[in-house]
C-alpha cells in the first residue's frame, strides 16, 4: 500500500479530524481497510462513518480540505469518500491528485448530481461518483466493487509482464510508459492508459463502448459513454503526433477499431 502523502501548505493547529476503530467496535482492527470521508455534511459524515465501522473499516472524518490533506499526510488511506464542494479547495483538484495514486480509491459523494458533473468527476480521477442523498447500503456496495475491481486489476498488473509494439510506439505495461520512436516519453492519465492497455491486447477488433469499459475499468464500472469518447478523443491527439493515419477508427453505431498491427515483445 502506497502512503498518501499530499504536501500542506498550512498545517493546522490542532487535529479536527475524528476516527471510528477498535475501541467502538470490536470487528475493526488496524488490518482493515481505512477509508476517509471528506465532506463538510456532519450529518451524512457522522452517520456514514458509524455505518461503515460497523461494517469492519476503519474511518477518518474531515470537515474541511485542509483536515482532509493533514489526515493523508499522517495516515495510510485506502479509499477516500470526497464532497467535491468540500470547504477550502476544490474538491476535483484534490481527486487530481490522489488519482496518481494507484491504491487510493476516490468515490465521490455529492449533491452534484448532473450528468455532467459525473462526467467530470470521473474524468477528474474519481473511481465512482454517487449522489446525495446516498443510501449507505448502496454506498457500502459501491466501495466493496470499488475495492474488487482494484484488487483484480493488481493481479493482472502482477500476472502480465509486456511491451507492446505498433507504428512506431512502444508502449511498456509494466513502467505504464509509451514512448514514441526517438525515445520521448508520451504521459497518460489512467483512463488513458487502461483504454490504450484495452485497444493493444485486442487490436483489429470492433470494441463496443461498453466492452472498452468493462475491459479498461472492470465489469462493475459505473461510467458514462461520454467518458469514455473523451478520453478516446485524448488519446487519439497523443498518438497522432506519431502517425500516418488516425489510429483509433470510429465504427459508426458499433463502437472503436485499434487498427494498427500489434507486435508483443
Amino acid at each position: 500500500m502506497l502512503q498518501s502523502s499530499i504536501s500542506l501548505q498550512n498545517s493546522p493547529s490542532e487535529w479536527d479530524g475524528q476516527m471510528h476503530s477498535s475501541a467502538a467496535f470490536p470487528n475493526v482492527t488496524d488490518s482493515n481497510p481505512r477509508i476517509l470521508i471528506a465532506d463538510g455534511d456532519k450529518e451524512f459524515r457522522t452517520g456514514a462513518s458509524r455505518f461503515l465501522a460497523g461494517h469492519g473499516f476503519q474511518v477518518l472524518e474531515a470537515e474541511n480540505a485542509l483536515v482532509a490533506r493533514d489526515l493523508l499526510s499522517r495516515y495510510t488511506v485506502d479509499i477516500v469518500l470526497l464532497d467535491v464542494k468540500i470547504t477550502g479547495e476544490d474538491g476535483l483538484a484534490i481527486t487530481r491528485a490522489l488519482s496518481v495514486h494507484q491504491d487510493v480509491c476516490v468515490i465521490i459523494v455529492s449533491d452534484l448530481g448532473s450528468e455532467i458533473d459525473r462526467i467530470v468527476g470521473l474524468e477528474a480521477g474519481a473511481d465512482d461518483y454517487l449522489t446525495k442523498p446516498a443510501s449507505l447500503r448502496e454506498l457500502l456496495a459501491r466501495i466493496r466493487a470499488v475495492r474488487r475491481r482494484l484488487a483484480k486489476s493488481a493481479q493482472m498488473e502482477q500476472a502480465t509482464s509486456a511491451s507492446y509494439l505498433f507504428s512506431g510506439w512502444s508502449f511498456d505495461v509494466d513502467r505504464r510508459q509509451l514512448r514514441d520512436q526517438h525515445g520521448a516519453i508520451t504521459s497518460l492519465s489512467d483512463g488513458e492508459f487502461s483504454l490504450l492497455r484495452a485497444f493493444v491486447e485486442r487490436p483489429q477488433r470492433v470494441l463496443t463502448r461498453d466492452q472498452l469499459l468493462e475491459y479498461a475499468r472492470g465489469a462493475n464500472c459505473d461510467a458514462y459513454d461520454r467518458a469514455i469518447d473523451t478520453q478516446i478523443s485524448r488519446l487519439r491527439r497523443k498518438l497522432g503526433a506519431n502517425a500516418a493515419e488516425d489510429l483509433i477508427r470510429t465504427v459508426r453505431n458499433e463502437g472503436y477499431m485499434f487498427v494498427p498491427k500489434v507486435v508483443l515483445r
